[in-house]
């Protein structure tokens, strides 16, 4: 075992892995040295990125909370975990609605020893966490734990959040979401977050240098890109716009520059 009580033959702790780093930007404790030692010299090339990644933080909360209480979710498969911070979509899908049911879905072992978090449901509702690839759908679809969690008779909010811009051109980011999102039926929504380098493209073009050169490479998109994944699809105003723009709360957006954002949010429904 790791000192972090973790499965030690499976944690990969020589390299920086990327929700570890995203941990350790946002203040977590889960990281290891590869972890920060990437982290700060991102920060280094962007020192903008701790907002870039809060304000991320800050729209899931904000979109999950608007799937919740303006279109009436219940359900909600969460791709792309990451490792569980508080508050976790389930806590603020429950707090509107203590019947909320949650999937969680995460390929990283460190994830799956660490989501004890992510299942502390209400009695009403209900979570549970599927180890598999987002790269994979039908390993998802096709689990016990989706098909005993979820009811696919009533609309489910499909949320990918901040994930697509690992996947590169030859894994087809916008068809894996569409097989995702195809059993659902209509009334669902997808919600997602995509990263793009058009407001800061010298910054964040080092920023995904640096991870390259860790073997993350990143697939920044642009706007015209980013429509891709919503074809078809019918998008709640305001559409497709830097995160901190959409449905602002006021709590957490004042003073942020359009370049410290790096990351288009918009959530859609499938009709």
């Amino acid at each position: 075992m790791s000192d972090n009580g973790w499965p030690a033959d499976r944690i990969d702790t020589e390299h920086a892995h990327s929700a570890r780093i995203y941990d350790y930007i946002l203040g977590g404790k889960d990281y290891y040295p590869a972890d920060r030692e990437a982290g700060d010299a991102m920060a280094r090339e962007w020192p903008a990125l701790p907002v870039h990644m809060r304000a991320n933080r800050d729209w899931m909360n904000r979109a999950v909370r608007w799937l919740a209480e303006e279109a009436g979710i219940r359900q909600f498969l969460d791709i792309g975990t990451g490792i569980p911070t508080s508050p976790n979509l389930h806590e603020i899908a429950q707090s509107v609605a203590p019947d909320s049911r949650v999937v969680y879905v995460d390929n990283d072992p460190i994830v799956l020893t660490l989501s004890q978090g992510l299942l502390s449901s209400t009695p009403e509702g209900r979570t549970t966490y599927i180890e598999a690839d987002f790269q994979h759908p039908e390993a998802v679809l096709g689990s016990e734990e989706f098909s005993r969690t979820l009811d696919l008779t009533k609309p489910v909010a499909l949320t990918v959040i901040a994930i697509v811009h690992f996947v590169l051109d030859e894994d087809d980011a916008v068809g894996i979401v569409r097989r995702l999102l195809e059993p659902l039926p209509a009334g669902s929504h997808l919600a997602m977050t995509i990263g793009t380098a058009e407001f800061a493209p010298e910054e964040v073009g080092r920023v995904a240098r640096e991870y390259a050169a860790r073997d993350m490479p990143m697939r920044l998109r642009t706007i015209e890109e980013a429509h891709e994944f919503f074809e078809g699809l019918e998008l709640a105003e305001p559409g497709i716009v830097q995160v901190h723009k959409w449905h602002p709360d006021g709590t957490g957006e004042q003073g942020i520059r359009d370049e410290d954002i790096a990351m288009y949010g918009a959530v859609a429904r499938k009709p």
